[in-house]
């Protein structure tokens, strides 16, 4: 495969993940992550946080704070973003195509990793437009340095989401990880390189804070501020008061860690083309030596596709039949359709471990229940609440549900069934709440068992994909646990032993409006079907 044939593989995927609606969120988070990075100077809130200090939002400061700031989301957030690709060439039978072609495996790795990597550095060129325009805003200091202001960008982050381009398609080629579940193990990997990267020990450098780190400390020696026992922070945290300003002109790195950044970059490029030993670009007859015996539809999504099925011809919007109007009592059988299409497929070991979990809630204190078993109990059903409001259409029965006469009250069984699904996993917190006369604890769950369904509907319905809920709300349960308490929907932030979180009203008052979000996605896709 030549040079000039792969950049135009994988320029034709950018121009299509560019176009799906996670990509325009996932950029917005981006930029509203960027602004968290350089706060207003009364804020309380802040991603770098030096014994109390921050720099003066100059280039070198603004830069370095944007840039590590948006490497951990993209890490995080980014993979959601561009992991899939070989899935759907899978599914829409392009891999049948290419594997007819003269493409090389490693050449058509090379590819997807190139699109994954520009779908990342657009995110990432945004950020860095943000930032100038952060510091400019802010006023602490308007002169502008290209290279303080855009080089920790590329020393910094750049390696980073060139690994994370790298394990999306890594992932896409292992079934285990190929589905929802690879989502989960990739957010515990990326916080173990957020969290392992800071280290002086940490392999190639890792993420590169310890260079900043130590220039940041010797400023502040320099100028005699007092900075405590010297810790850096880095992440999303809740200060007492503002952060003191001192003056930073940036790091200076060395010729060995401009070495090891080009090194992260190569053995992502690496891990990008090693399934290249696995799998089988599309081939039946290089997987079934591989594959012997019976193979699962699931197994075969992307190292053998199925047998090619004629398409039916589409039915245009409005051409269905439309049943007699719903009447009031169908709604109870709505609800329990929906809750079985929504517990498919859940083998019997989730409900075990569910079970488990719950019965330990009722023998143990109570702190440890609001505190660890609910939470966990919580972060359980994360893959099947993400079915909601997007499987229709990922599974291709959005035109045949065109046909219900209620659709906004199938919407609304759709989110019940969610609820149903965290009541019944956070059933056993509830009864220990009650028993130890917990009001103000039983009225912070029933406010969450309300809103997690309704943000993974609202986002299901808008975006049209289950990703973007678990890239928001894995990020959203580990501040939650962490005790940030801004973000707490359940009641597990406690102080004195009362819940410190948001009112369960506004939590309640924040899911009406997801629901409403997807109520007005769907009539507005119905709309413009209906006028085409």
């Amino acid at each position: 495969m030549t040079g000039t044939a792969l950049v135009r593989l994988a320029a034709g995927d950018f121009r299509d993940r560019v176009r799906r609606p996670v990509y325009a969120v996932t950029l917005l988070a981006a930029v509203g992550l960027g602004r968290l990075a350089v706060p207003a100077a009364d804020s309380r809130w802040a991603i770098i946080d030096v014994g109390g200090n921050r720099g003066v939002y100059n280039s070198a400061w603004v830069g370095t704070a944007t840039a590590l700031a948006g490497a951990l989301w993209l890490t995080v957030g980014g993979f959601w973003v561009v992991r899939g690709g070989i899935v759907r060439d899978a599914a829409g039978r392009v891999g049948e195509i290419l594997a007819a072609t003269p493409l090389r495996t490693a050449g058509y790795l090379a590819a997807k990793f190139l699109a994954n990597l520009l779908v990342l550095g657009s995110m990432l060129g945004v950020l860095a437009g943000t930032a100038l325009v952060l510091q400019l805003v802010r006023g602490e200091d308007r002169a502008v340095h290209p290279l303080a202001l855009f080089g920790p960008f590329a020393l910094l982050a750049l390696p980073l989401i060139a690994l994370t381009a790298a394990a999306a398609v890594l992932f896409d080629t292992v079934p285990p990880l190929r589905a929802g579940f690879g989502n989960v193990v990739w957010f515990v990997l990326s916080l173990a390189l957020a969290i392992g990267g800071q280290s002086a020990d940490a392999p190639l450098g890792g993420i590169g804070v310890q260079q900043a780190t130590q220039s940041v400390v010797d400023a502040l020696r320099r100028q005699h501020i007092p900075f405590g026992d010297g810790e850096f922070s880095l992440g999303l945290t809740q200060v007492p008061e503002p952060l003191h300003t001192f003056g930073w002109d940036g790091a200076q790195f060395s010729g060995g860690f401009l070495a090891t950044r080009l090194a992260i970059v190569a053995c992502a490029a690496a891990l990008a083309v090693l399934p290249a030993l696995w799998f089988g670009r599309f081939d039946p007859a290089r997987n079934r030596g591989r594959n012997p015996g019976r193979t699962t539809a699931a197994a075969r999504s992307v190292a053998e596709p199925a047998e090619p099925v004629a398409p039916a011809a589409p039915v245009p919007f409005g051409a269905l039949p439309h049943t007699a109007p719903v009447r009031a009592g169908a709604f109870g059988r709505l609800l329990v359709g929906q809750t079985r299409i929504l517990v498919q497929g859940v083998p019997w070991t989730w409900w075990a471990v569910t079970a488990a979990l719950g019965v330990a809630a009722l023998a143990v204190p109570l702190p440890l229940v609001t505190g660890l078993l609910l939470p966990a109990l919580w972060l359980w059903p994360v893959l099947i609440w993400s079915r909601l409001g997007s499987q229709q259409v990922e599974n291709g029965l959005e035109e045949l549900l065109a046909a219900h006469p209620a659709p906004r009250l199938r919407l609304l069984a759709d989110w019940a069934s969610g609820v149903l699904l965290a009541a019944a996993a956070g059933l056993g917190p509830l009864l220990r709440m009650l028993v130890a006369g917990d009001a103000a604890g039983a009225a912070h769950w029933l406010a969450g068992a309300l809103f997690v369904p309704a943000l993974a509907l609202g986002l299901g319905a808008v975006v049209r994909s289950h990703r973007p809920f678990q890239a928001l709300y894995l990020p959203l349960w580990y501040l939650l646990v962490n005790q940030v308490r801004a973000v707490d929907f359940m009641g597990a932030v406690r102080t004195a032993g009362r819940p410190d979180g948001p009112s369960p009203l506004l939590v309640a008052a924040l899911a009406a409006a997801l629901l409403g979000a997807a109520f007005l996605a769907g009539a507005a896709r119905r709309n413009v079907k209906r006028q085409a």
